[in-house]
């Protein structure tokens, strides 16, 4: 048991139909850790009596001390306290004051719809002012040529294209592996196994080809693309170009949308190819020849039907590669501004490619494709 520190006394006592608590002596945070139990029970006994708490016998307590009679106050409501000296009520008004909690603040208006869209209307204009900004890189592009360095290019070609391989690999082979399979199973009720093989090609040609490779663009490259240039936005290796007279646009972004361009064909092809391997797996195991296969592709898929994916692949390229390029430009300062670059980069792509997919559909839809 811990011993009682010397000095502070704890007296219950009566006056009339009130019960009192005298408190005398010098009340510290050693007297209150050990009598702290003690004094809310007796401030808590006979909770139908008004209580009265005695300081005029206090002659000093600190903030652990004030923190005690505060408790024993709240303990029953209607509790006096009374007969305090200056400086100990002076503690006790700082402790009160402290313990109060600040309102809460009101919670935020709804934004109007008018104000969504107009800021809506406001990130577009930007978007169209920086693609501005990168169509007069391009034309100046000639006058600027040693701005633009093939081995920065190179670079990028190879962490964009050639790493991402096993990865476009492995996810067409498993999505032509899973679309074969889910078609299979209702088109086998109406003896229609054979037509899969159209549908999974067909699909993956003109539609999840290109979409998918582009998605997986702008997880790996897109987030890379925003982060990088991101960093040297907050380190001042932008604002260190442009004050040399290099332009970042030519330096930085334009190698990037050139090399995503060219690796997003490329990359399609061969998701498509492994995606149409996978599907050879199942409808083989399911007991279609490999000749019957590869005869109904040939009859049904046409070369508009490729052309047409390679094109929304160079186009989804670029939009990727901008767009990352873009997030990391107009990264701000801070620990966080490169994060959140890269995340915008990312879901900002991503929609970005699913909208021009919808528009590449219509078109192709106008023009007979």
């Amino acid at each position: 048991m811990a011993a009682v520190p010397p000095g502070f006394v704890l007296a219950p006592g009566e006056r009339g139909e009130a019960r009192v608590l005298s408190l005398r002596g010098r009340l510290d945070v050693a007297a209150a850790g050990t009598r702290w139990a003690e004094a809310l029970r007796a401030a808590a006994f006979q909770p139908a009596r008004r209580l009265v708490i005695d300081l005029a016998g206090l002659e000093g307590c600190d903030t652990a001390g004030a923190a005690l009679v505060l408790a024993m106050a709240e303990a029953r409501s209607g509790t006096t306290l009374e007969g305090a000296r200056p400086h100990v009520a002076a503690v006790l008004a700082r402790a009160r004051a402290a313990l109060v909690q600040p309102p809460r603040p009101p919670p935020a208006p709804p934004v109007p719809w008018r104000a969504v869209i107009g800021q809506g209307l406001v990130a577009a204009g930007d978007g169209f002012a920086w693609l501005g900004e990168a169509l007069v890189a391009v034309v100046r592009l000639p006058a600027r040529s040693r701005q633009l360095r093939t081995a920065d290019l190179l670079r990028t070609a190879d962490e964009a294209g050639v790493r991402a391989v096993p990865l476009v690999l492995l996810l067409g082979f498993l999505i032509g592996l899973i679309l074969a399979f889910q078609s299979l199973v209702p088109m086998r009720r109406f003896g229609a196994d054979l037509y899969v093989a159209n549908l999974v090609a067909i699909g993956l040609l003109r539609e999840l080809g290109p979409l998918l490779t582009a998605v997986v663009l702008a997880g790996r490259s897109g987030s890379a693309f925003a982060a990088e240039i991101g960093t040297m936005k907050v380190n001042q290796e932008v604002d260190a170009l442009a004050s040399m007279g290099i332009d970042p646009m030519t330096m930085l972004v334009l190698p990037r949308m050139a090399a995503a361009m060219l690796v997003m064909p490329v990359l399609t092809v061969l998701m498509e190819l492994a995606g149409l391997a996978g599907m050879s797996v199942v409808l083989v195991g399911a007991g279609i020849p490999l000749p019957a296969i590869r005869s109904q592709i040939i009859y049904w898929v046409r070369p508009s039907d490729f052309y047409g994916g390679i094109a929304k692949a160079m186009v989804f390229g670029v939009a990727v590669a901008a767009i990352g390029c873009r997030a990391g430009l107009s990264a701000g300062n801070g620990p966080r501004a490169v994060g959140h670059a890269a995340t915008q980069a990312v879901v900002v792509g991503i929609v970005a490619t699913i909208l021009l997919d919808g528009v590449f559909a219509v078109l192709f839809f106008r023009v007979g494709l």
